[in-house]
């Protein structure tokens, strides 16, 4: 199953202007909770090389969904939550809700297989099915309204996890406040140093620098500096990046 990188773009784009406006923070007194549930279940499910298993999640449903009613009760504040805390919180819930998403739905060979609405306008990513403490959301609402739109972090396009081959791959183990730099760090090196999924001595990269190349000059001023900060060899300032097409069969086991 093939996707252009252009159409694809054109989908990402579509979403970033669509939720241009970001998700207003809401209110709540809710205290930061803990992922060591989570921990376990990517521990258990998912291996080194980030591949899933996905009937393994699936047996393991009512686990997920302790971890998910945590989630749900919890809503991410200013008033009791540090950057951090709420930073591993919304990556942990765009990857657990993913998962959530996929086994409710397998077996199937692409996220994008899972419709919603109008073809070509809403995609899967525009479904709402995550409730947190009375407040609707969809996956695009969390990347794109809350993470990238509140943070202005740009290792968390290595961190997200869209259930897809091309993905960086799915941590097993939870991200934490306390080492979440250290975690982000190693996901960008570790992504980057992956020849599956880039190849940064031939100056082919993921089509995810085309897509969210914003982000990345935002962080260091142009992307291949960005990419000089975590790529296991520099490549010269003047490289021509080559962009990889995109893999979205599911990254299972």
């Amino acid at each position: 199953m093939k996707f252009s990188n252009y159409f694809i773009g054109i989908v990402v784009w579509a979403s970033v202007v669509s939720l241009g406006c970001g998700v207003s923070k809401k209110m709540s007194d809710s205290v930061p909770i803990s992922h060591e549930i989570w921990s376990g279940l990517l521990s258990k499910h998912v291996d080194d090389a980030g591949w899933i298993d996905y009937p393994g999640f699936q047996s393991d449903s009512l686990t997920l969904n302790q971890y998910l009613d945590l989630l749900r009760a919890g809503h991410p504040n200013d008033k009791n939550w540090t950057r951090d805390e709420q930073l591993a919180y919304w990556i942990n819930a765009y990857n657990a809700f993913t998962v959530k998403l996929i086994i409710d739905h397998y077996p199937l060979e692409s996220i994008k297989e899972i419709k919603n609405g109008i073809p070509f306008v809403n995609t899967v990513w525009d479904i709402k099915f995550i409730n947190i403490e009375g407040h609707e959301y969809d996956l695009n609402n969390i990347e794109h309204g809350i993470i990238r739109k509140q943070f202005n972090e740009a290792r968390i396009h290595f961190a997200v996890n869209c259930a897809s081959v091309s993905c960086p791959k799915l941590s097993n183990e939870a991200y934490e406040a306390g080492r979440l730099d250290d975690q982000l760090t190693s996901a960008a090196k570790s992504f980057l140093a992956d020849p599956m999924r880039n190849q940064v001595s031939d100056f082919k990269v993921s089509s995810i620098f085309s897509w969210f190349r914003g982000d990345f000059k935002d962080q260091s001023g142009t992307l291949v500096k960005f990419i000089n900060q975590y790529a296991p060899t520099p490549i010269p300032e003047d490289a021509n990046l080559d962009f990889l097409e995109y893999n979205w069969q599911l990254n299972e086991k």
